[in-house]
């Protein structure tokens, strides 16, 4: 038997409006949930788990802007509600509604690139590809 392990992301990219304005190097994201516990008088133990709202944090290493977002004077301190699409061989995972909490750069000449920009999204979606 073969094992497959998980399916690898063959394009990450940052999208506004439908149009692909950076490529990305790498990602890692994270989903938490804030749920709020049910208490009754006299038990020991919460007697539910009430679920809440889920929040998407992701991190993006070594983001590249495309020729065509150069050349529109792109800005990624500029940037929001954009999306986050992760293609994979069997789906496209989008996370959509971002918006940037962080950017840190290291800049090289000639090159227009952030090293690491922290991102929170509103949605996250699986489009079979």
């Amino acid at each position: 038997m073969e094992v497959s392990g998980f399916p690898t992301s063959s394009d990450i990219y940052l999208e506004v409006e439908g149009r692909k304005v950076a490529v990305v190097q790498s990602y890692m994201a994270k989903a938490s949930k804030t749920s709020q516990s049910v208490e009754a008088f006299g038990e020991s133990e919460p007697v539910a788990i009430l679920p809440g709202q889920t929040q998407y944090s992701l991190t993006l290493k070594r983001l590249y802007a495309t020729d065509e977002a150069i050349s529109d004077g792109i800005n990624f301190y500029d940037l929001a509600d954009f999306s986050l699409v992760i293609c994979k061989p069997d789906r496209k995972v989008i996370y959509s509604g971002c918006q940037w909490g962080s950017i840190a750069e290291e800049g090289q000449l000639g090159a227009m690139v952030a090293e690491s920009v922290n991102v929170l999204a509103a949605k996250r979606m699986e489009v079979a590809a």
